[in-house]
């Protein structure tokens, strides 16, 4: 317990800020090694001169192509490690995720509505058009879902309908268009940060930043919650307002972050529960959350650019290879329970 005013008292998980710190000191390592390694590779020193603003012959590789993607990947892993906590939080299922309740599924069946309306000629052309999309999408599975209340385990299986559905409208169009259509939208679809840069970045970071108040709410919304609902509820807890609330949130972090970036799959899904396994807490912890996604995407971005030079691979296809057997590794522990 730590009592900085008079009046004042906070919580403090030991382990949970040392897990932290660490995770900070990794993420700058991880982002300082996306600088510097690709197929010209840039001595730290010479990093730290452009993010200084000094003349130097990196100007171009560091400050105009790397450093934006770099942030970029970092503010989309973080604001979907986030969803991923308050999703599954909600749901009490670590096998939710934004992904699963049709956040992704809406995001690129409003990309298609709007490319075969003529609205714009490229999906990357489209990141508020995705939002309004994921957001849909996530208020027609609350809609639907609910009875009397909103039960987690209808809501997951409702947004996953809703999802199959939206996705069976987008392989309709993927086979019904011109191939260079249909080849771009496939390349969003997977999720890539090529290409990406501030114009992306700067809505979503403004995101995250008008998000911090809500954040500091559903750090201790969450708390509560970890209990069952009637148990929740005799603590004087309005149990379906904070769930709704919760949800909100994350549905607006994450699709922001596809909208930033396409769908990205699995990294709303394990981010959250690997940081769970570091700080060993009941509940998700949200800081640890955040940057566990940031680490993992920017990781996943950097062995996209450097595994199979010049090829690059789209950060969306590398992230699912390794979240595949992780989600099948989460179902049979879930089926031996």
């Amino acid at each position: 317990m730590l009592r900085p005013l008079p009046g004042v008292s906070l919580l403090l998980h030991r382990r949970s800020a040392l897990v932290v710190g660490v995770l900070f000191v990794l993420l700058f390592g991880v982002m300082l090694g996306s600088a510097c390694a690709g197929r010209t590779y840039v001595p730290p020193g010479e990093v730290w001169q452009v993010l200084r603003g000094q003349r130097t012959a990196y100007d171009l590789v560091v400050g105009e192509l790397r450093v934006p993607r770099i942030v970029l990947g970092a503010a989309v892993g973080v604001a979907l490690g986030l969803a991923g906590a308050l999703v599954q939080s909600v749901t009490r299922n670590p096998l939710a995720s934004p992904d699963v309740i049709g956040v992704g599924h809406g995001a690129a069946a409003a990309t298609v509505l709007a490319l075969a309306t003529g609205v714009a000629a490229s999906p990357g052309a489209l990141p508020a058009v995705a939002v309004a999309g994921g957001l849909a999408a996530a208020a027609l599975v609350y809609v639907l879902a609910w009875r009397h209340g909103m039960q987690p385990s209808r809501f997951v299986l409702t947004g996953v309908g809703i999802g199959v559905a939206l996705s069976a409208v987008v392989q309709l169009y993927l086979t019904e268009t011109e191939l260079a259509a249909a080849e771009q939208l496939k390349l969003w679809l997977t999720g890539s940060l090529n290409g990406r840069g501030w114009a992306q970045a700067a809505p979503l970071g403004w995101v995250l930043a008008l998000s911090l108040p809500a954040l500091v709410w559903a750090s201790r919304a969450l708390r509560p919650l970890g209990l069952d609902a009637d148990t929740a509820a005799a603590l004087g807890v309005r149990v379906h307002r904070d769930r709704l609330g919760l949800t909100a949130l994350g549905v607006v972090l994450a699709a922001t972050a596809t909208g930033a970036a396409g769908p990205i799959g699995f990294v709303a899904l394990t981010a959250p529960q690997l940081a769970r396994r570091l700080t060993r807490t009941p509940q998700l912890p949200l800081a640890a959350s955040a940057l566990t996604g940031a680490i993992v995407v920017v990781a996943a971005d950097l062995a996209a650019r450097t595994l199979l030079p010049p090829l690059e691979i789209p950060v969306g296809a590398l992230t699912s290879l390794v979240g595949g057997p992780y989600l099948l590794w989460l179902l049979g522990r879930s089926g031996r329970g």
